[in-house]
């Protein structure tokens, strides 16, 4: 049984200030760096102050909030001639011959109550269950869910008659927190509260681990904002999330380095 509990939780979401020192970063404050530097150090493949997961895993990437000439050429550099990368919350807008696919406002939100519970219905999905949870994903659009995402941490699932019909699982891991993503349920049985079951079950394991959860969406999406806020999940912040086209001329190429995997 977990030690934490389901009683009210307050994590500390604001930056560490040092009695003589400046703010310290929150790890929330750049989930993706926190992540790769930290937990998912095994995914990072890195070109100078850049670090990104490889692209059949997850689309983020980590930069600096002002990236200068260097990052912007090996931003470039990883996404290929002409190719895309997440740009995350960038404070100046690109330089030129990049060009913004997308922007999408967003809000990250993090557990304060949260009832965590298992869920007797949900079964753990892995590698072999991929085709259906990607087939789930095209039907209902939760965002970024790639062949490999799976790797990053438990994925739950609901069937019903042999066919998947709900699942949650883990992205980003800073240290002592654990994204909730990847929430989706078929359009056939959507009101039974299938998502609410796996949010609060994907949530058991994580806090069971002494870790907390936390999860993004998009601020239009106020369906499932109102459905984490009742779930005990309280806002933090507002990141915007982009997507930038690199330059068809890229700069000589230095040479991309992974870390090694267990």
């Amino acid at each position: 049984m977990s030690t934490l509990g389901p009683t009210t939780r307050q994590p500390a979401v604001a930056s560490a200030r040092p009695a003589d020192g400046p703010v310290a970063p929150h790890p929330l404050d750049d989930p993706a760096h926190s992540s790769l530097t930290g937990p998912h150090a095994h995914f990072a493949e890195r070109r100078g102050r850049i670090l990104r997961y490889p692209v059949d895993v997850t689309p983020w990437t980590a930069h600096p909030e002002v990236p200068d000439a260097r990052d912007w050429a090996d931003l470039a550099a990883l996404a290929g001639p002409g190719g895309t990368i997440s740009l995350n919350t960038l404070r100046e807008e690109p330089p030129e011959g990049w060009e913004i696919l997308h922007r999408v406002a967003g809000v990250q939100l993090v557990d304060v109550s949260v009832l965590p519970e298992p869920d007797p219905e949900a079964v753990r999905l892995g590698p072999a269950d991929v085709p259906e949870m990607l087939d789930l994903v095209a039907r209902t659009r939760p965002g970024p869910f790639l062949p490999r995402t799976v790797e990053l941490g438990t994925y739950l699932g609901i069937r019903r008659g042999g066919t998947l019909v709900a699942m949650a699982g883990e992205r980003l891991h800073p240290p002592g927190w654990t994204e909730i993503s990847g929430v989706c349920t078929d359009e056939s049985v959507r009101g039974q509260g299938l998502a609410s079951r796996l949010v609060r079950a994907v949530a058991y394991g994580i806090r069971e681990r002494g870790e907390t959860p936390f999860l993004h969406t998009s601020a239009a999406n106020t369906v499932a904002i109102r459905l984490y806020e009742s779930l005990g999940f309280q806002l933090r912040a507002h990141p915007e999330f982009l997507a930038g086209l690199a330059p068809a001329a890229l700069p000589p190429a230095g040479g991309t380095r992974r870390s090694a995997r267990p």
